[in-house]
């Protein structure tokens, strides 16, 4: 009789702490987490600071959508590495479907519309990353390519000096705005 009451009493006392899911934060605490980020970032003192700021924020942006989005975008991310970018766009449209509001979904969605070689749906994405969340420094960098290779040198200068007012210790950014103002400047001319 006492080995049967062992398990049973065992599920009434409290799980231990590694046991038990971990809380994600509300919705206005990862808001100001992520105001608290995106302060750090400006003022990183270098790459590597930087990056681990980055690292934090991309979590936080990945915690605010359900279990089952995070999977459906994890499949659309391994679509992509596989070069199945049709089968990317119906995992990202689901995850849409889902989460309208989760800026995440519409820029792989946009990275899966540039693989399939549609541009312009790729920006039209990337503006609706933008509209949701105006700090995604990745989706400036995205539409600054697809602008710089539309020919638009002006539109990818201003898309990448706003991404690196977000983020300016990104690698590489400094020599980036040289190159893009050289293209813009040469333009203009």
């Amino acid at each position: 009789m006492r080995r049967r009451l062992l398990p049973a009493l065992l599920l009434l006392l409290p799980a231990p702490a590694f046991a038990q899911a971990p809380q994600r934060p509300g919705p206005e605490a990862r808001k100001a987490e992520l105001d608290r980020a995106f302060d750090a970032l400006r003022t990183a003192p270098d790459e590597t600071g930087a990056a681990l700021v980055e690292a934090r924020i991309r979590a936080l942006w990945t915690q605010a959508a359900s279990p089952s989005v995070v999977l459906l975008l994890r499949r659309g991310a391994r679509n992509l590495e596989a070069r199945l970018p049709n089968e990317a766009l119906e995992d990202c449209d689901a995850a849409i479907t889902l989460a309208p509001d989760f800026a995440e979904a519409w820029f792989l969605r946009a990275q899966a519309y540039l693989a399939a070689g549609d541009g312009a749906a790729a920006a039209r994405d990337l503006q609706e990353v933008l509209r949701l969340e105006p700090r995604h420094w990745p989706a400036l960098l995205a539409l600054a390519a697809i602008q710089d290779g539309a020919g638009d040198a002006r539109g990818a200068l201003r898309s990448l000096t706003a991404a690196l007012t977000i983020n300016p210790r990104m690698p590489g950014g400094a020599t980036r705005l040289r190159e893009q103002r050289r293209k813009a400047e040469g333009e203009a001319t």
